[in-house]
């Protein structure tokens, strides 16, 4: 009543073979892909509109183009008057070479993004990205305290000004400046350089930043996300303090002066002040602020990249009698050798 089918030996082989072979692959394939590395990241950017960002170009090239012409004017201007040849000058000049540093590590690449419909930067340009950024602004944020020790020295212990602020010592503390600045980005590259990253990679921002990679590992980055406060966040907002109390010190050492003396330190004080909050105000927000917002976000690295770099030069020059002074001379001493050439 039954019917019994012998099917081959090598028929069975054959189909076990097939399936072993397939499960395989397709173990394989699911491997590759749960594993795969992230080898590009793409940045979503400020805007999706066309006339959006049309009118965002326009607005961040003029912005570049002022911080290049700015800083360079400030950092030619210290270079080539001899009345400016002091310690607190020679640090301006080192502070606006970084800002024209700092600036062109996002902002280039941020205006050619605008004619882009996929705006891709590569993994080791990411990275290139974040040690950049962190090496020019840990540069900055020493410049910054030595500017404000600078004005210390200046105001509270004026007879010991020439004594402390030599030119070695101020040569000595540019190169900490740098030196500084390469280990704390070094510091900050050891977090992202060994991350697996095996899917998503849009980053929505215009440029990359520890933070943001961070957040798109294959891993739990909560452990990440506090070594990055503790590292970029605690070193700002104590830096920070620092120089407010500092400042301080020297705001309550010039109401002891008499009004006509104190106001040209005054006004130099004010400067330093604004520059100080511009810089220290987006980082602590950016690195230290544990609620993090999207469009905050976007418009504080907006500002800490393209606005203070651009603002920098403005506030030394107009609230500076000396440096409009020596940029007067500068622009006569120009016209002058076209006269004689």
């Amino acid at each position: 009543m039954f019917k019994h089918y012998l099917v081959p030996a090598t028929h069975l082989a054959k189909s076990n073979v097939q399936v072993t072979a397939e499960v395989v692959f397709w173990n394989e394939s699911i491997w590759k892909t749960n594993h795969s590395v992230v080898t590009e990241f793409i940045f979503l950017g400020l805007s999706d509109s066309q006339e959006l960002q049309i009118f965002l170009f326009m607005f961040f090239f003029v912005f570049y183009v002022g911080i290049v012409f700015g800083n360079l004017l400030i950092v030619i201007t210290v270079v080539y008057d001899s009345h400016l040849h002091s310690p607190m000058y020679f640090l301006l000049a080192n502070l606006s070479l970084i800002d024209l540093s700092l600036s062109s590590v996002t902002a280039p690449n941020m205006i050619i993004d605008f004619f882009r419909e996929c705006k891709i930067i590569s993994f080791k340009g990411c990275l290139a990205q974040i040690f950049l950024l962190h090496f020019f602004g840990g540069s900055e944020l020493v410049i910054l305290i030595a500017m404000a020790f600078d004005r210390y020295i200046a105001i509270c212990k004026p007879l010991h000004y020439t004594a402390v602020m030599q030119a070695n010592v101020c040569v000595g503390i540019v190169l900490t400046a740098w030196g500084i600045g390469f280990l704390h980005s070094v510091s900050q590259l050891a977090f992202a350089v060994n991350l697996p990253f095996c899917g998503p990679n849009e980053i929505d921002s215009f440029y990359c930043d520890l933070p943001r990679v961070v957040k798109l590992a294959c891993v739990d980055t909560y452990r990440l996300d506090i070594m990055v406060i503790a590292n970029s966040g605690v070193l700002t907002v104590c830096s920070f303090i620092l120089l407010i109390i500092s400042y301080t010190i020297i705001l309550m050492t010039i109401q002891r002066r008499p009004s006509d003396k104190s106001s040209k330190a005054l006004s130099t004080l004010t400067a330093h002040i604004t520059v100080v909050l511009l810089f220290f105000g987006p980082c602590i927000f950016i690195y230290a602020w544990p609620f993090p917002i999207k469009s905050l976000d976007k418009f504080l690295a907006v500002f800490y990249s393209v606005i203070t770099p651009f603002l920098n030069p403005i506030i030394y020059t107009l609230r500076n009698k000396e440096m409009k002074t020596a940029m007067r001379r500068l622009r006569k001493w120009k016209l002058n050798s076209r006269v004689m050439f």
